[in-house]
């Protein structure tokens, strides 16, 4: 074994992951190739209807949207709500995120049924700026006042449904493509 060759091999490597990291393109590679794992269907969320009737959502709460404006989570009583939590640094969320736009733009015009797609980076511009150019429809907030109860998560993204009674219907901690037939029909049925 030539060792100079061998070290010489781990440092490009090394090399190439360092140039990916400090100029930020390792999550948008990351993000990208999990985007196209997504796509093949190798990745399908887990519909496990588990028994969450004493659960209620907790509707305390206020975000901002990207134009500043705040947003209350009261207003979302009697509906349906699908809520993805988020980050801009979070390679997983943005391999989701094409999907969810997709599975929004089928949906959208369902009575009673509101997306909330939850920024949770520290600084609020951070969120802005990384949505800024995208082509996604979807609603995009900033948590800039904190998360209740409900939405506290080990992991991002975490992505949760409300029914329109208040109680959660789905909870998944992971990256998933929410855009299959199975998942529209259960979040059209709540």
């Amino acid at each position: 074994m030539d060792w100079k060759k061998e070290i010489k091999s781990w440092g490009l490597i090394l090399a190439f992951f360092a140039f990916l990291y400090f100029t930020g393109l390792l999550p948008v590679i990351q993000g990208a190739i999990q985007s196209v794992l997504l796509s093949t269907g190798l990745i399908k969320p887990k519909l496990e209807r588990v028994d969450l009737t004493n659960q209620n959502f907790d509707y305390r709460g206020r975000f901002v949207d990207l134009r500043g404006n705040e947003i209350n989570l009261q207003d979302y009583r009697g509906k349906t709500v699908f809520i993805n939590l988020w980050a801009s640094w979070c390679g997983p969320c943005r391999a989701e995120m094409p999907h969810i736009s997709e599975l929004y733009k089928s949906v959208k015009d369902q009575p009673n049924l509101e997306f909330l797609m939850v920024g949770l980076d520290r600084e609020f511009e951070k969120s802005k700026g990384f949505m800024e150019g995208k082509t996604w429809t979807f609603p995009v907030v900033h948590a800039s006042f904190g998360l209740n109860s409900s939405l506290q998560s080990e992991s991002i993204p975490t992505t949760l449904v409300v029914n329109k009674e208040g109680k959660i219907v789905f909870y998944q901690e992971g990256m998933s493509n929410f855009n299959t037939k199975e998942f529209r029909e259960f979040l059209i049925a709540q």
